[in-house]
């Protein structure tokens, strides 16, 4: 029979050990680019300062899993992340991929697709440089008009290895216009898209995307939680959509918050660290007075985010 169980930061853990799951958030992230002198560069113990406290008031309302969605090319610090899973019972999921062209380190520029797809294979399964952590899932990007070729490329090396490994693939993807795209490209490239996750779909209007994308299997994330310059409205039309559509297996919600930011002074972002409690404290009490039942909301926040990225151990 098969175990089922997610890949951290410290190790595997089974997936029915895990409660409330955050899809998609931040913890450390470097957005000046790649080529500045000291990128992805703090030290661990002030992150800890900061961040840490989040990660408690988070656990406290009962947050088990935080998946942390800065790869290459935004920051990605396997010995923070590592310092951070060290302090807080949550357990941190970390991506192996790449992020959107402009973002892309130099040395990664003329890689084949399969010198990718071989590299993201050796992360999930072997470990990230000489750390003893594995990632645990593929973290890609889009450009806003891409995919671009470099992106492409990324796309097709982010299907092989996923297909190698059974990781799932979460794609930074504004619109659904480049989201159609990147399903044919996947589906060229044969990878069951129950394994993509298209993050930022809030990003789109259009519901008609979101029903599309979640007939071919897609996972359909909402991670707009807590954003003041979002409508909390907005995103509960979006659920209700694609519930009443019967879509209600395809959707993951979380807040796209943090982060410590390196450069930036005492690591605060320009607007400052939000928070990882919206969902459970403010978001949650609203789908149910839409009437959303517990089984629903767990279906939404513990099940739906536990089968996106579960990897399974024949046994």
């Amino acid at each position: 029979m098969q175990a089922y169980y997610l890949r951290t930061v410290l190790g595997d853990i089974p997936v029915k050990k895990l409660g409330l799951i955050l899809p998609h958030e931040h913890l450390f992230t470097d957005l000046r680019g790649p080529d500045v002198s000291d990128y992805a560069q703090a030290d661990p113990d002030h992150v800890a300062t900061v961040m840490v406290p989040y990660l408690e008031m988070a656990h406290r309302v009962g947050v088990t899993v935080l998946v942390e969605c800065s790869t290459i090319g935004v920051g990605r610090n396997i010995d923070i992340l590592r310092k951070l899973a060290a302090q807080t019972p949550i357990h941190l999921l970390v991506p192996t991929g790449l992020y959107k062209a402009e973002f892309t380190p130099r040395i990664y520029l003329d890689q084949t697709v399969e010198e990718m797809a071989d590299l993201w294979e050796l992360e999930i399964t072997k470990g990230i440089g000489i750390s003893q952590s594995k990632a645990g899932f593929i973290k890609i990007a889009m450009s806003d008009d891409g995919p671009l070729n470099i992106e492409v490329r990324n796309l097709r090396a982010a299907a092989r290895a996923s297909k190698a490994t059974g990781a799932a693939i979460a794609s930074h993807t504004i619109g659904g216009k480049v989201a159609m795209k990147e399903l044919d490209i996947l589906s060229g490239e044969g990878l069951n898209l129950n394994r993509f996750i298209w993050v930022h779909a809030d990003s789109e209007e259009d519901h008609a995307f979101h029903l599309q994308a979640a007939s071919n299997g897609v996972y359909v994330e909402f991670d707009s939680i807590g954003n003041p310059t979002i409508d909390p409205e907005k995103t509960l039309s979006n659920i209700i959509t694609m519930i009443d559509a019967g879509y209600a297996e395809k959707i993951l919600l979380s807040h796209d918050s943090g982060w410590y930011q390196p450069g930036h002074p005492g690591g605060q972002p320009e607007h400052g660290i939000r928070g990882f409690t919206t969902l459970t404290e403010h978001f949650i009490p609203r789908l149910r007075a839409k009437g959303l039942n517990d089984a629903t909301i767990n279906l939404l926040t513990v099940e739906n985010p536990k089968r996106a990225f579960a990897l399974h151990l024949g046994g």
